[in-house]
């Protein structure tokens, strides 16, 4: 098996590291602290799954920010396809942010 053990979690990291650099145009905070990631699957052929919601079902940026994160992940060069997929199970709410944020956005 010449298959090279892939470090799933080294990979993540990079992963959340990207997710880090993408916005809400609404929130300045970036949609990793803002609590919109559910999920990062990384499978042994190097697929990314990310399950992720948005602030609200009818965000502005409904089309343009999970294209956005496809594009990004896609750009990692252990990346070999990225898919995004959209989901309000469960809505997100404000406790879904990191400390982080809620400190950016002066709720603590």
């Amino acid at each position: 098996m010449s298959k090279t053990t892939i470090d799933t979690n080294a990979l993540g990291e990079k992963i959340v590291t990207v997710l880090k650099t993408i916005y809400d145009p609404e929130i300045p905070v970036d949609i990793y602290e803002l609590g919109l990631i559910y999920d990062v699957f990384v499978n042994e052929d190097y697929d990314v799954k990310i399950l992720m919601t948005l602030t609200t079902p009818n965000c502005p940026v409904a089309e343009t920010l999970p294209l956005e994160v496809e594009e990004k992940v896609k750009s990692l060069n252990e990346v070999k396809s990225a898919i995004v997929e959209i989901t309000f199970d469960p809505p997100w709410g404000q406790e879904l942010m990191s400390e982080e944020a809620k400190l950016e956005l002066g709720m603590l």
